[in-house]
């Protein structure tokens, strides 16, 4: 049978805007005989109750012409006769770092033994939710989206109507991977009772679900309930410039019980603040986690397990419907970040993660931004690109191919590639990639002195030696995964002639290493260690530079780009520069230990980087993973 072959795309009567919820409610009868499935699609987000019970939520990240549907087996929740459908619907409505605005809708079937028992259509009831506020439009972050404000006195049967039809085009495609799995609540570690209207409650360890409330009220009132990864001043910080971690509840009186479904946060700490007492049952989190098999490793030293122990955790934390950079702040697809947590998931995993790993490339591959460049994050409607990330994603291609044997992906990704690559030759001049111009394009390489770039301001078509080297490295990954799939390599020689020009450029042979950019005295250890790993220099040369990177006298890379700077020294000499790496590592990770971290953080400075908006879980910081198993310590 067709997919969705009597169902409709349909709406609320009353229209479309931003930051909007509505609800849908239908009837199926059930014999008893057979499975039931549901098949369900929508804009943004979803949860799915039946006969009251809920069922699941969360759509996959997505585009209209790679729109993902949820099959569920509902059978579970069924009894004989007559059963009803309730399917709460949230449209965003606006770009976010994790969501391209399409049109809002929802559509779905039910099916047992290929006989549709319900589907979508201007029959389905539908109404805008009297509960969650519709556009009230107060943003967690620009990249993760709004928060909400949900009011318990407002609950009520009436206001159904006819739904209309939404004119929507979209190609289907099944969810690639399963879905995640919603655990029981978290217990409360410790919870502080500031008075009767404040507590403080701490997880003991980052949590990434759904928030979920119960307690008693004597009255109707409001409570804010922030959340966050530290305490500061006493309490959580729940407004940091722009961004706003708190959601508003509206409780009636008598005992309220409350689980949000769709806004996942990620937090230790989270803060209530009511206006009249209340008595507290539960304030916290129903961990939502993508179920993996860790693979079990020993280690010599109980430090090093430790360390190895943390960023596993960091990276489960940091898988949704898609890799997420962190779970607090931003929740978004990064190119970059996920390639380190690609690799790192290779080795952390029995099965290497690989079917999630394949999901997210081929996500990523799906963005459409004119010029060739790959967009920030995925899927996302800014025109806002960091060139560099561009390069990383054939690097992520390579990396997949070699640790699971999978052509298929690579072959069907070679032209997306090939656009990107392209776009790097267009914007070369003297045979040298120059920084990107625009607004637009953010020339950002790390979080440190001469590669930031600047967010938001054109910078100058210039070359540097960072997206040099990193444009070497994606062409010989294309040309090793042209070779993998059979596919003719239509960039030969290209390579070796951007090595020369490199080294000639940048290369300072008085000191033995490349500054950033010529005739400037920009000597970072990113630079450098690019080079090596780009082939630029071999030998002795790369001695000099691996000796500059051991020195101090460079500047540092940030956690996240250490893999690379690591690389550059273990390829160029494991047994002298290997204690040297397992040192630095212990040194840094064992900060966040220290201090009680489960997770590991954004950079070395832990959360008061970028005005106290720094994440304690980020993905792309668990690099020991894979140092470790380089070295052969993870046995």
């Amino acid at each position: 049978m067709d997919l969705f072959a009597k169902s409709e795309w349909i709406w609320v009567s009353a229209g479309e805007c931003a930051d909007q919820y509505a609800e849908f409610c239908d009837i199926l009868t059930y014999a008893g005989k057979c499975a039931v499935e549901m098949r369900l699609s929508c804009d943004s987000d979803y949860v799915l109750y039946i006969n009251g019970s809920y069922v699941s939520s969360n759509q996959y990240g997505d585009y209209e012409h790679y729109k993902i549907y949820d099959v569920l087996d509902i059978t579970p929740y069924l009894h004989m006769g007559e059963n009803s459908i309730g399917i709460l619907v949230y449209h965003c409505g606006v770009d976010t770092s994790r969501y391209l605005p399409a049109k809002a809708g929802l559509i779905y079937e039910v099916l047992s033994d290929g006989e549709i028992l319900a589907y979508s259509s201007t029959q389905t009831r539908s109404r805008v939710s009297p509960t969650y506020a519709t556009g009230n439009r107060v943003f967690v972050s620009s990249q993760l989206g709004y928060t909400f404000f949900y009011d318990a006195t407002k609950a009520t049967a009436e206001g159904f109507e006819l739904s209309v039809c939404v004119e929507k085009h979209c190609e289907f495609f099944s969810r690639p991977i399963k879905k995640a799995k919603l655990l029981e609540r978290r217990p409360m570690k410790a919870v502080t009772r500031c008075d009767d209207m404040h507590y403080l409650i701490d997880l003991g360890g980052e949590t990434v679900g759904l928030p979920s409330l119960e307690f008693l009220s004597e009255t109707e009132q409001a409570l804010t309930v922030a959340w966050g990864e530290h305490i500061e001043d006493g309490g959580v910080r729940r407004v940091i410039g722009g961004r706003h971690f708190y959601f508003e509840y509206r409780a009636t009186a008598g005992k309220n019980a409350f689980t949000e479904y769709m806004l996942r946060i990620g937090c230790r700490y989270l803060e209530v603040f009511s206006e009249a007492p209340i008595v507290l049952g539960y304030v916290g989190v129903r961990p939502q986690v993508y179920e993996t098999e860790v693979r079990p490793v020993h280690f010599a030293k109980e430090l090093d397990r430790k360390i190895y122990d943390i960023c596993v955790n960091t990276l489960q934390c940091c898988m949704m419907e898609h890799y997420v950079d962190c779970p607090w702040r931003e929740q978004a697809l990064y190119a970059f970040d996920s390639r380190n947590q690609m690799l790192c998931g290779y080795f952390a995993f029995r099965d290497g993660n690989a079917a999630y790993a394949r999901a997210n490339l081929k996500l990523i591959g799906q963005d459409h931004r004119a010029g060739g460049l790959l967009s920030i994050c995925y899927p996302c409607g800014t025109k806002l690109a960091i060139p560099s990330f561009s390069l990383y994603y054939l690097i992520a291609i390579k990396e997949y191919l070699e640790h699971t044997g999978d052509t298929g992906l690579a072959a069907e990704l070679l032209a997306k590639m090939r656009g990107i690559l392209d776009a790097f030759f267009a914007n070369s001049k003297d045979g040298l990639v120059q920084r990107f111009e625009g607004g637009e394009l953010w020339n950002f390489y790390d979080w440190s002195a001469f590669s930031e770039g600047t967010l938001g301001a054109s910078e100058s078509a210039e070359a540097d030696a960072v997206i040099n080297c990193l444009f070497v490295m994606a062409l010989d990954a294309f040309e090793s995964i042209c070779g993998a799939v059979g596919a003719e390599f239509p960039y030969f020689g290209a390579a070796e002639q951007l090595r020369a020009r490199i080294k000639e450029a940048f290369w300072c042979d008085d000191s033995g290493i490349f500054t950033m950019r010529r005739g400037r005295e920009e000597y970072t250890a990113l630079a450098n260690a690019l080079a090596i790993l780009a082939g630029v220099v071999s030998g002795a040369d790369a001695e000099r530079v691996c000796e500059a990177l051991a020195s101090g006298r460079l500047v540092d890379c940030s956690l996240s780009m250490k893999v690379f700077a690591y690389d550059a020294l273990l390829n160029t000499d494991m047994a002298h520069y290997r204690d040297f790496v397992i040192a630095e590592i212990r040194k840094n990770y064992g900060r966040m230990l220290e201090v009680g971290s489960d997770t590991v953080w954004e950079t070395v400075n832990g959360a008061s980087d970028f005005g106290g908006a720094a994440s304690l879980c980020h993905g792309w910081s668990a690099i020991p993973i894979y140092i470790y198993h380089k070295l052969g310590m993870a046995k």
